[in-house]
């Protein structure tokens, strides 16, 4: 994409593309000759952003004789023009303080994560959680309730807790919850959700489970609890693309909310990200969702060592600060990372 460029056209572009995220007005020739101090010509200028237009890089509104940056441009942009600025210590302290974990469940750690993201970047801060099947066994309990009642609390190596009520069909007492409850720690500690959902299905085939009514119980309870919820998404600061120029048409603003309304939509495009180390970055029409097209989301993962918990980043405008939200989504993915495997 960028072998047809010479430096000069790349330094130009990267010169556009500053100025109209800074300022949202298509830039004119005069405006990038005084505020970058070319040693060029306006006339000269002209001809490389004419140049960058049929290549595709930039674009020319009706309204205006300056031009704009296109998505394609953008991508040249983030793969090989921008320079990471390391991030700020105040909002490196500020994300710390406000993702803190004292007196926290995992979930509210992860929408106070959002809400971090929003505050820091001024866009939409968004958060998938963790989905208990991308996680690892550490214990499960059983708590009578009534009766019959009981409460399953399945506990992950993430600090994600899955609670489920139902039904026994026996009246079972403390004591016989509790040797369920060690019988099942036992057998699958250690195992990831999937290798725990196997076991317990070739378990309930052993000739000693299907003479131990207990066991038998243990097993068909942990199969209840094993149900996956899906994926929780939290989003904070939606209302900051209602400060962005380029979402002024009411029409546009309807078709984005309604996609952070449709949580779904969202969880199909973070999932792509669970696999991916590092950040990712999806511009505009990347996403391959029609209701987020002039939006570019950068996420990245958070992991206990070697397995994905969940995916955050931020979502703005294609003519997001890049170069400020990068460093934010991946500092914030690390620490989540050092904080839930600390817990």
């Amino acid at each position: 994409m960028s072998e047809s460029l010479n430096e000069r056209s790349k330094r130009i572009l990267e010169a556009i593309i500053e100025d109209y995220i800074s300022t949202a007005e298509p830039v004119g020739s005069r405006a990038v000759l005084h505020r970058h101090g070319f040693a060029l010509s306006p006339a000269t200028i002209r001809n490389v952003m004419s140049d960058l237009e049929e290549c595709g890089f930039l674009a020319s509104p009706h309204t205006s004789a300056g031009r704009v940056p296109t998505a394609k441009a953008y991508r040249l942009y983030v793969d090989s023009l921008l320079q990471l600025r390391g991030i700020a210590e105040d909002e490196e302290a500020a994300i710390r303080r406000r993702c803190s974990i004292i007196g926290k469940d995992v979930a509210e750690i992860l929408k106070d994560t959002s809400r971090t993201l929003s505050t820091i970047s001024h866009y939409t801060g968004i958060v998938l959680a963790p989905r208990l099947a991308a996680n690892i066994f550490r214990h499960i309990e059983f708590v009578k309730l009534g009766q019959r009642r009981i409460l399953a609390i399945l506990v992950s190596e993430g600090g994600i807790v899955q609670n489920k009520i139902f039904e026994s069909d026996a009246e079972l007492s403390a004591a016989d919850l509790g040797r369920m409850s060690n019988y099942l720690n036992d057998l699958l500690h250690g195992l990831t959700m999937e290798q725990v959902r196997r076991r317990v299905l070739e378990e309930m085939q052993n000739e000693k489970v299907l003479y131990d009514t207990l066991l038998k119980s243990a097993l068909e309870f942990s199969e209840q609890a094993l149900e996956d919820e899906g994926s929780e998404v939290f989003i904070e600061g939606q209302a900051n693309i209602l400060e962005q120029p380029e979402f002024a048409d009411l029409e546009k603003m309807k078709e984005i909310f309604r996609a952070f309304e449709e949580k779904n939509t969202l969880v199909s495009l973070l999932d792509r990200c669970m696999s991916a180390r590092g950040v990712n970055i999806f511009i505009g029409a990347e996403s391959r969702l029609s209701s987020l097209e002039g939006l570019s989301i950068v996420t990245s993962s958070f992991r206990t060592g070697a397995n994905t918990l969940g995916v955050l980043g931020v979502i703005g405008p294609t003519r997001m600060g890049y170069g400020k939200v990068i460093p934010i989504v991946d500092y914030t993915a690390k620490l989540i990372s050092n904080l839930l495997n600390s817990q």
